[in-house]
């Protein structure tokens, strides 16, 4: 390895992305791209359409159950293609479900967050998990966890992905997360360098500014990312934002700003593990430079070890030849080496060890959910509702699910009772249901929220949030949410619910702990992991 060329050791350098639904054409190109160029790792993505900022066209995202093993095969297939064995990441923050159908599906961080600092081992849990699932598939290098702090209620990309608003909370739950990983020999990265929390604007599509000072960054969002240099976590990815007050008062964006990576993460915070950029397709970045090869360079030139998504691998490396000095290049180029030996593929490991363990995922959920359900209002739930059957006076709602839903399931071994249920605008009609619930004073309704992401009010109707306003004026209405907890404050009236409980996922696990809290009236061991504002 020490003795590559130069031109070999750059090659290093590059982590272009690669999808695991792929045309065979293109998958051939990815095969010339590790032959030719020496490449040091690859990103996986489900397929071109997923892929941040979508950036082919707005094509439909077509499923396959068979991607799980379609990456298998892919990245035997690309390591056989590498005379220096690839480092093969991807990005599953809350497990290769992110991006692979029909694989364990961990909670998102928002949901890790409501667990008391107590359980924090359910959080090294996860990571350890993870870690194993994509061992299993291959996989050495986990692009997660976020170390953000998500103290902006109107962020459009980081909101559920962060574990809440508390730093200390952060950065020992991150921490927590990468020793699980670690644990099983998986590497991890803390994102997005110097915290991308506090911003309203998606750096996939635009370029967020900070307009913090050091003195303040260093207070909030800096803090979990000097508790993973502490706990030497294995890479750190800069975030496509723009500090001024760090950049002699330019908006460059971080991830080609030598203050803020040279100065401020090396330098002042002393951090000298691998340094990745975040995805060079992203729009913040990608339309700065007309020349092919100048993005990477100066992503290169500003400190960054690893250029993830770069899309111009021969001119980059070009580039970075022409105008890198080599001693600069031997300290990525090392940087590098050292990871793939820690993870051991360069001394034959081959790490598609273990299969996919579905029911200690699912038993690990149900520990979660019983941990992390929050009680927000509660008069008497229970109660109301026994009490509400026994008059012939409780109905159910279920919004967004059908009423096979488990959790009605769980409700109707003791609480039966007339339900209802509300899929969309196009197959159900509110009207008649409001209709039907008139002569019932107590409901029990349990929303899914369609979406985690806030863009168009979680996708939540604005029939349905009319619907649910004038239920809470005029009925007793106890209020299961399992989804991100940002939606309640658009929910009109909310304050007027008899019983708010937030459930955060809508797994069967957690759908589940949910009736089983209710039928019990047992405690909610949960909070919530960020400052909600009911209407």
């Amino acid at each position: 390895m020490k003795n590559q060329t130069l031109i070999q050791k750059v090659g290093q350098f590059f982590f272009p992305a690669v999808f695991i639904n792929d045309t065979e054409e293109n998958i051939q190109e990815t095969e010339r791209l590790i032959k030719e160029h020496n490449i040091g790792g690859l990103t996986f993505f489900h397929s071109r359409a997923s892929a941040a900022t979508n950036f082919e066209s707005k094509k439909k995202i077509v499923f396959n159950d068979d991607s799980y093993q379609k990456i298998k095969d892919l990245i035997v297939r690309y390591q056989k293609a590498a005379a220096t064995p690839l480092l093969i990441s991807i990005d599953a923050e809350w497990g290769l479900a992110m991006r692979i159908e029909k694989t364990p599906q961990y909670p998102y961080a928002i949901t890790l967050g409501a667990l008391p600092e107590s359980k924090s081992n359910l959080v090294y849990e996860v990571g350890k998990q993870i870690g194993l699932d994509l061992k299993a598939a291959g996989i050495h290098y986990n692009l997660s966890p976020l170390a953000d702090i998500n103290n902006n209620p109107n962020n459009p990309v980081i909101g559920y992905r962060s574990f809440g608003e508390d730093k200390q909370k952060v950065a020992d739950f991150s921490v927590e997360y990468l020793k699980g990983m670690s644990e099983v020999g998986v590497l991890g990265c803390l994102k997005h360098f110097p915290g991308h929390g506090n911003t309203n604007v998606d750096s996939h599509l635009g370029l967020p500014v900070l307009n913090e000072t050091l003195e303040e960054l260093l207070e909030n969002e800096l803090y979990p990312f000097i508790k993973g240099i502490e706990n030497n976590v294995d890479s750190i990815m800069i975030g496509h934002l723009a500090v001024p007050s760090l950049n002699d008062g330019k908006n460059t964006s971080a991830t080609l700003s030598k203050p803020i990576i040279e100065t401020l993460l090396r330098e002042q915070l002393g951090y000298d593990g691998l340094v990745i950029s975040d995805a060079l397709n992203m729009h913040s970045v990608s339309k700065l430079y007309e020349t092919k090869g100048e993005l990477e360079w100066e992503a290169f030139n500003a400190g960054n070890d690893i250029l993830c998504f770069a899309e111009n691998v021969p001119e980059g490396i070009q580039a970075i030849l022409k105008n890198a000095s080599q001693e600069r290049i031997e300290e990525s180029f090392n940087r590098i080496i050292n990871a793939k030996e820690k993870v051991g593929i360069l001394s034959g490991n081959t790490f598609t060890s273990g299969e996919l363990d579905f029911e200690k995922a699912s038993a690990l959920n149900f520990e979660i959910a019983q941990n992390s359900i929050t009680k927000i209002t509660d008069n008497s739930n229970t109660k109301l509702a026994f009490e509400a059957q026994k008059n012939n006076q409780l109905a159910k709602l279920s919004l967004y699910k059908n009423i096979g839903n488990t959790f009605f399931q769980t409700l109707n071994s003791k609480l039966e009772s007339p339900e209802f249920a509300f899929d969309s605008l196009e197959t159900s009609d509110i009207k008649s249901i409001a209709t039907a619930l008139e002569k019932f004073e107590t409901i029990i309704i349990s929303l899914f929220v369609p979406k985690a992401k806030p863009m168009n009010n979680f996708e939540i109707d604005d029939a349905v949030l009319e619907f649910l306003s004038g239920l809470f004026q005029t009925k007793k209405c106890i209020l299961y949410v399992f989804g991100n907890p940002y939606a309640l404050p658009i929910i009109p009236n909310i304050k007027k619910a008899s019983g708010l409980i937030q459930v955060y996922q809508d797994f069967n696990e957690f759908q589940k702990n949910a009736g089983i809290q209710f039928l019990e009236n047992s405690a909610c061991n949960g909070k919530l992991p960020v400052n909600i504002d009911l209407q």
